[in-house]
C-alpha cells in the first residue's frame, strides 16, 4: 500500500516515474507540491530489501528529510500515523532501511494500517494477499488520503502531514483516533 500511496501522490500532483539514474534499483519522480519539490521513489525490490535502494537514493538525492510509506498490521485497517523514529515495529522493509541507514531510524515513516491477519494467519501471507474485490473500495480511498499525507508533508511539513493523518481514520470510518 505504500508504493500505491507513494504512486497516487505523484499522480495527483501530475508527475511520472522514470528509472532512477546511476542503476538504482527504484523508479524516481520529481513533484511539487505547494510549490515545494520532492524527489519520490518506488523501490523495484522486494519489500524486505527495500534498505538497498532507498540507501542508494538517500545517497543520490541527499534529502533535508526522508518519508517512507509503509503499511502496518498493528493499525487498524485505514488507520494512518506519521512520526518520526521509533523502533521497527517488526516490519522486515523498515528493518532492511534502517540497517542500510547505517542503524538510522530517524527517518520519517507514513504507516497505512491493514488491521491484523485474521485467526491463525500468517502475517507474511495476509501483507502480500491481494484485496477482495469488497475491499477495494475502501482500499482506493485509503490511499488517496495517504496520498495527500504525503502532499501536506512535502508542503506543510512534517507536524500538519502528522495532524491530517490522524483525522483520516475518523473522517472514513466514522471512528476515533
Amino acid at each position: 500500500m505504500g508504493g500505491d500511496a507513494v504512486a497516487k501522490a505523484a499522480e495527483r500532483a501530475g508527475a511520472t516515474f522514470k528509472k532512477a539514474p546511476r542503476c538504482i534499483v527504484a523508479e524516481v519522480s520529481t513533484a511539487t507540491f505547494g510549490g515545494h519539490q520532492a524527489a519520490l521513489a518506488l523501490p523495484m525490490t522486494f519489500m524486505n530489501e527495500s534498505g538497498r535502494p532507498v540507501q542508494s537514493l538517500h545517497k543520490y538525492f541527499k534529502p533535508d528529510v526522508l518519508l517512507v510509506v509503509h503499511d502496518d498490521i498493528d493499525l487498524p485497517f485505514g488507520k494512518l500515523r506519521c512520526h518520526e523514529g521509533r523502533g521497527t515495529g517488526g516490519h522486515n522493509g523498515v528493518a532492511s532501511i534502517v540497517r542500510s541507514l547505517g542503524g538510522d531510524a530517524g527517518f520519517w515513516r507514513l504507516k497505512i494500517g491493514v488491521g491484523r491477519p485474521p485467526g491463525r494467519m500468517d502475517p507474511a501471507d495476509f501483507v502480500l494477499r491481494r484485496f477482495t474485490k469488497e475491499e477495494q473500495p475502501d482500499i482506493d480511498l485509503v490511499v488517496v488520503e495517504a496520498a495527500d499525507v504525503v502532499g501536506t508533508f512535502v508542503a506543510e511539513g512534517p507536524d500538519a502531514a502528522r495532524q491530517q493523518a490522524g483525522e483520516v481514520y475518523g473522517r472514513l470510518f466514522g471512528a476515533g483516533g
